[in-house]
């Protein structure tokens, strides 16, 4: 299970505040206590994904769909530094990704560290 604060769930907050959808996720986030996984189920399944997996797997694999996105230098010193305004504008550009799951999997991803995260991927560069 990975858990977000209080205080992580608000420092979303004040960078997303002009984001309808990435708000009404972190609501869910702080509804479901923290808990990523759970709050990420609820929301795919909120817009008709089926999920096959169990919580703590599905959000990972999510994740690591998305890994190329998210990994992209451009974006990615902003993400070291807290910083994902210019990520999730991004995110919001492609079609397939469920855009109401931008800010769960970040956070996810931002518990894992960037460069732990994108290691897999940039050892195959």
């Amino acid at each position: 299970m990975t858990t977000v604060t209080l205080k992580e769930i608000a420092q979303f907050r004040s960078q997303l505040s002009e984001d309808p959808l990435a708000l009404k996720a972190l609501d869910a986030i702080e509804d479901c206590e923290g808990d990523l996984e759970d709050a990420a189920m609820t929301l795919a399944i909120r817009v008709g994904q089926q999920p096959e997996r169990a919580n703590s797997e599905w959000l990972d694999a999510l994740a690591r769909k998305w890994r190329a996105v998210i990994c992209q230098q451009e974006f990615r010193s902003n993400l070291q530094d807290g910083s994902i305004q210019e990520m999730m504008q991004h995110i919001r550009t492609m079609p397939t990704f469920p855009s109401i799951l931008a800010a769960p999997v970040l956070m996810y991803v931002m518990k894992q560290g960037i460069d732990n995260f994108c290691e897999p991927f940039d050892s195959l560069k």
